[in-house]
């Protein structure tokens, strides 16, 4: 009777996927395996071949699968930097076209060779020829995003994921019978007409329905889910798989979401949730027998996994010999090409779950279990080569010589803008008079360094009566905060436009404030609230984070700005982003004839040649400021960072920290180590974060 309920009760099945979610994949991380290995295994001991605690053909299953697949192809369509895409167009079609085509005929030569039919091969090729950028946050931590051959690659997804997607739609089609070629000129007219509609319709939709919604995020998650799963049915509707429709849908949204917090949330509640459940019911679906059988006649498998390297690697040589990439570019595309996840896994298993008339399945339980195999491999080695040669690659040209915030900042998308005659704005919201004179010494210096002005800013909540005498005693009291601002800045001589908004929302107060003022940086200090998160920044910092227009820094100084002599900027990569913190604080310096360290820990098991080639460039930066500013480089190896730098700035008055963000429910969380820093660092701090990112 237990086990009747364990195995029929959709909750039951629910609480179990949820519990096994929650616990498993940071296990497999702790133990450096990725997550989602930990979850085909775990779906591998809950199915029929371990405790039958799960049924892949439940109804509960079905459904949570089924959305996980269609969040996955949506996801990875929403991650597709468009932007990037057209810097290099050109040269990402022609790397696509490679990248594509190379595993496509390795793929179809192999299935021939395997006996499969033309229809099961192609279909084989087409698996092989996308590819997941598992490795793209190892060459955004390093810093060579905007590297020719980074770009190239990340933009060339979009076209192999899009092939894959369309030869998957094609073969499925051919298997299900009835085939001609007056229905396959039917299947592309009616894909070409219907991808239209999705890519140009949804995202004249969205930009209308965001412009007119406002800040109203819920309604606005909402429209983001109506597009992909309305996407996703129409799909179904022209005879083609639905995975297709949530591709498209992920496509046409993308300059929609931008980074947006609701893209955040989008991708937040299916990475926690339905993409895990798809990963489960991969595990329930491998039968061990099966699998075992595979894995002892690994022939088979052994050489699906020896075309996809082999072609890939085929694939980016061309690719260095026709563009003239390095060798150091050329890996680092072969590597970023390798991981064999997304748009691999929901093809292979729309393909498997494909029957025809005759009751025969477009590919096998063997091929199935060899394509686990060579995600399980890729995933693994394709992070790892890429995080060994792209240390080598050389940084895109940029502007390293500016010694001006606003040159520096209002290029930092590296377009072009016209010069503006508005001066360098600071923007300072005002609340607590204990902290509120620091804040002000912080943001006169840097407004005198830059010949700028400052803009203290006090936000009265707003009442739905304006003659409220609460909302008068209000005004008074911000009055009183302004007035104090403005003869703290008298003392720097800097010029003061003092303003006072009424608002329902402070955060948003802020940002749209610093819009009006076209701000250069807002200075802000820190909230003192309960909780996790709320004691690192609390909701209003949070949200300005999110929606201001410029940089911000948030700060929690200890003592009077002008008393920094020696300020700390640990270095984990060369970013825009950590150069800009480099910056921030040679100016400051400058300011208070200050010396500054730039400390950069790296791991133990790092080569040395990769620490000096680091060091080097560093220095080269550093050195390339024209203020006279003591400037010092220390490298330390050690693999607790965070543990170094606590210890290493019990000697300094200030550390120049930069925000590096995760992905979460509500927006804004920092790395772990970041973290650590904020509850544990003695001295005073300035954690600058970048805009909308």
């Amino acid at each position: 009777m237990a086990v009747n309920l364990l195995t029929s009760s959709p909750l039951i099945a629910f609480t179990i996927l949820i519990t096994v979610i929650f616990t498993i994949p940071p296990i497999f991380e702790r133990l450096r395996l990725p997550g989602l290995v930990g979850l085909l295994l775990a779906g591998i001991v809950l199915g029929q071949n371990g405790l039958k605690l799960l049924d892949s053909e439940s109804e509960t299953m079905n459904l949570l699968s089924d959305i996980g697949k269609l969040y996955l192809m949506f996801v990875a369509g929403l991650e597709i930097d468009l932007e990037q895409f057209r810097k290099t167009r050109n040269r990402s079609i022609g790397f696509g076209t490679l990248t594509f085509l190379v595993p496509l005929i390795a793929g179809i030569i192999l299935g021939r060779l395997f006996n499969f039919s033309w229809n099961s091969s192609v279909l084989i090729g087409s698996l092989l020829a996308s590819h997941t950028l598992l490795a793209y946050p190892i060459v955004s931590r390093l810093g060579v995003v905007t590297n020719e051959a980074v770009t190239v690659t990340i933009g060339a997804t979009i076209f192999t994921d899009t092939g894959a997607l369309l030869i998957l739609a094609i073969c499925v089609g051919i298997h299900g019978g009835n085939f001609s070629a007056l229905s396959l000129a039917t299947l592309l007219g009616g894909l070409a007409i219907y991808s239209a509609v999705v890519l140009f319709g949804f995202d004249w939709a969205g930009k209308e329905f965001f412009r007119r919604s406002g800040d109203e995020q819920s309604n606005q998650f909402l429209f983001i889910l109506l597009a992909l799963f309305l996407a996703s049915v129409g799909a179904q509707l022209i005879g083609v798989e639905k995975i297709v429709g949530a591709f498209l849908a992920g496509l046409a949204v993308n300059d929609v979401l931008g980074r947006s917090p609701v893209k955040e949330k989008i991708e937040f509640i299916g990475s926690v949730l339905f993409i895990p459940c798809f990963f489960v019911d991969m595990g329930l679906l491998i039968n061990i027998p099966a699998f075992v059988k595979t894995l002892s006649s690994i022939w088979l498998t052994l050489v699906i996994i020896v075309a996809l390297i082999g072609s890939k690697f085929i694939a980016a040589f061309l690719a260095k010999l026709l563009y003239r990439y390095n060798t150091a570019e050329m890996l680092t595309m072969w590597s970023l090409s390798l991981p064999q996840v997304a748009a691999t896994l929901a093809a292979t298993l729309v393909a498997y779950q494909a029957v025809n008339p005759a009751n025969e399945r477009l590919i096998n339980e063997e091929v199935l279990n060899s394509v686990i195999v060579l995600m399980l491999v890729t995933a693994i080695l394709g992070p790892i080569i890429t995080a060994r040669f792209a240390t080598l690659l050389q940084l895109s040209p940029t502007d390293f010589e500016t010694d001006k915030l606003t040159t520096w900042w209002e290029n930092s998308e590296d377009k072009l803008i016209e010069k503006s005659d508005e001066p360098f704005t600071v923007i300072v919201p005002v609340y607590n008079p204990q902290t509120q004179r620091y804040l002000i010494e912080m943001a006169a210096l840097l407004a005198r360094h830059e010949s700028g002005r400052i803009v203290p800013l006090a936000i009265t909540k707003a009442h739905i009566d304006m003659d409220d005498p609460q909302l008068a005693t209000a005004l008074d009291q911000s009055k009183q905060r302004l007035n104090l601002a403005r003869e703290i800045s008298q003392e720097f001589e800097v010029e003061v436009s003092s303003i006072i908004r009424i608002d329902d929302d402070a955060a948003l107060g802020i940002s749209r404030t610093s819009r009006e003022q076209n701000a250069s940086l807002v200075v802000m200090g820190w909230s003192r609230t309960t909780g996790l998160r709320a004691r690192l920044f609390g909701s209003v910092i949070d949200s300005v984070f999110w929606s201001s227009h410029c940089q911000v820094a948030v700060t929690r100084l200890l003592s009077s700005p002008t008393t920094f002599r020696k300020i700390l900027v640990p270095v984990g990569d060369l970013t825009r982003q950590t150069i800009g913190a480099v910056r921030f604080a040679q100016i400051l310096a400058d300011v208070n004839q200050a010396k500054v360290v730039l400390l950069h820990v790296s791991d133990r098991k790092t080569p040395s040649n990769l620490v000096e080639k680091f060091t080097s460039q560093l220095s080269d930066i550093a050195g390339k400021s024209q203020l006279q500013v003591n400037t010092n480089i220390q490298t330390i190896r050690d693999n607790d960072i965070a543990k170094v730098i606590i210890r290493e700035s019990q000697a300094f008055d200030l550390a120049v920290l930069r925000s590096v963000r995760y992905r979460t429910a509500g927006g804004l969380a920092v790395s772990q180590v970041t973290t650590q820093l904020v509850q544990e660092l003695k001295c005073s701090i300035v954690l600058l974060g970048e805009p909308n990112s």
